[in-house]
């Protein structure tokens, strides 16, 4: 089949610009990752001094850092409408973070979609698979106090209690509020086939959208970060109140992603930019710790029914291109989510100007001891 000028100027286009994507992606990393370190390295004083300080700053610094990786996906198009419970009235509350895990980009799209929920970003932390630890964003996790986990049966009860070390020396001691995990232990794609296994042995329903999730992560960081007595209230937009004075983890926050097609945006694709603008969407419910069982059988039980509703949500959203209503309404509300432009540029300018001034220091050092 013949190519057309027409096309192969398209492809040339698309080419170009994911050359050029990638060219200030690696740029970015280059400037902006080490300036962070830098940064951290020279206010070690300040965290011995005021740890509380030191700590927020550091977190400003990292939701910065999570905000120019937003922005790859943002100025290529790939944007976030969201639906169900309004999360930012939890934002000030501790929070577990349930999310479906179906491609790369989930982590680039939560890494958006929360940069407009308060002081949510910065106060975070993330459970993620350890290979994480060796990217080029692994030494930001790593001093930011994400948790790296490994999987597998031989790795399993080892790395729960790592898990319950790691929750209580830093998550209070770093104030953070949310905490973030994937439940299925890995892409849908991978994990799909066993997990529909396991379901027909076990007489589970048969899922298709997403896995039966793995409870032990769950069950550590409720056992570790639960408070003995919750007042949370029921879950539901403005049913949810802004602040509680309970201490504790307060919340459950249940996260589907949903792609259109069923075609997730892996971090290739957010990287470079050769797929057309996407709107991915994000659906979100509510639930108050105290509704959360804490006995083993009973809380498997209840985040196994958390995922075959996820299921019923992605089967709708596939059909129809929409979440389904709410319990007792009508109509399924959405809200577009939107970065500010001028915000993303300053930042991305902090970022070079940071790493600039870095450079010149090191070479005026450079000049003087030598």
């Amino acid at each position: 089949m013949a190519v057309t000028l027409e096309q192969a100027q398209r492809v040339g286009y698309t080419c170009l610009k994911a050359l050029l994507r990638f060219a200030f992606m690696v740029a970015n990393n280059l400037v902006a990752i080490p300036s962070y370190v830098l940064y951290l390295i020279v206010l070690q004083p300040l965290r011995i001094l005021d740890s509380k300080s030191f700590w927020y700053i550091e977190g400003v610094l990292f939701k910065w850092l999570l905000a120019m990786v937003a922005s790859w996906g943002w100025w290529a198009g790939y944007t976030v409408v969201e639906w169900g419970d309004d999360v930012k009235a939890v934002s000030e509350d501790e929070a577990m973070v349930l999310v479906n895990h179906q491609a790369t980009g989930d982590v680039c799209t939560l890494m958006m979609c929360l940069q407009d929920k308060g002081t949510v970003v910065r106060q975070m932390m993330w459970l993620m698979d350890h290979i994480f630890k060796y990217t080029n964003f692994g030494i930001v996790s790593l001093i930011h106090g994400d948790f790296f986990i490994r999987q597998g049966r031989t790795h399993r009860d080892q790395q729960l209690v790592l898990l319950k070390e790691h929750l209580e020396k830093y998550y209070r001691s770093r104030n953070r509020k949310w905490i973030v995990l994937f439940p299925e232990g890995g892409f849908l794609r991978k994990r799909r086939e066993t997990s529909q296994a396991y379901a027909k042995k076990n007489n589970l329903p048969f899922l298709k959208h997403v896995t039966l999730p793995r409870i032990g992560a769950t069950q550590v960081i409720l056992k570790t970060l639960v408070a003995p007595q919750e007042n949370g209230t029921p879950s539901g937009g403005d049913a949810v109140r802004k602040e509680s004075k309970s201490k504790g983890l307060q919340w459950v926050i249940d996260t589907t992603i949903a792609y259109p097609k069923a075609e997730p945006i892996d971090i290739q694709t957010w990287i470079l930019g050769y797929r057309q603008p996407t709107v991915t969407h994000v659906h979100y419910r509510i639930f108050p710790v105290k509704d959360v069982p804490a006995e083993p059988e009973a809380l498997t039980n209840w985040l196994y029914q958390r995922f075959i509703e996820k299921e019923d949500l992605l089967t709708h959203f596939y059909e129809t291109g929409a979440f389904p209503p709410p319990k007792g309404q009508t109509k399924a509300i959405s809200r577009e989510m939107t970065l500010s432009n001028l915000w993303l540029v300053a930042i991305q300018s902090f970022a070079f100007l940071s790493g600039g001034m870095w450079y010149c220091l090191f070479q005026y050092l450079y000049h003087c001891l030598f």
